[in-house]
């Protein structure tokens, strides 16, 4: 069995769901030599979440912010965690509700995924900087 591990730093995006796929197959060409295994993706930060999701069409990506920043609103009365602006406790929230990882199995040198999915970076600060992930593929 094979283990490789990378961090990526990922260039600065806007606020909203941003597809990252083809940037992760681009900085981790050890991909293509597994077989057989699997893609384990991690954001260290604590306001951008990782998920799956519709790789296609770029509404679908539209839509996941408005439902997002509907169901957990800025300058919420009851927010204490308020440091950085409105959109700093919200942030956690949605991260936490989206999650910090994903994993992807590897098969023949590629991921795994469904005809119409991709990974996406969730940002959800107005003014982040870039953000890193920890990419570890394993397999034979």
């Amino acid at each position: 069995m094979v283990w490789h591990q990378k961090e990526i730093q990922l260039p600065r995006y806007g606020r909203g769901f941003h597809l990252i796929t083809n940037l992760i197959l681009a900085k981790v060409p050890e991909i293509s030599k597994i077989a057989q295994g699997m893609c384990h993706v991690f954001i260290k930060h604590t306001s951008a979440s990782l998920t799956i999701n519709e790789n296609a069409d770029p509404t679908v990506r539209q839509d996941f912010e408005s439902h997002f920043n509907e169901m957990v609103p800025e300058n919420a009365p009851y927010y204490v965690h308020t440091y950085e602006g409105p959109d700093d406790m919200p942030a956690h929230i949605k991260a936490s509700l989206l999650g910090s990882s994903v994993q992807i199995p590897i098969t023949q040198g590629r991921l795994n995924l469904g005809i119409w999915q991709g990974i996406y970076l969730c940002e959800h600060r107005d003014r982040a900087s870039g953000r890193s992930l920890v990419v570890t593929i394993f397999g034979a």
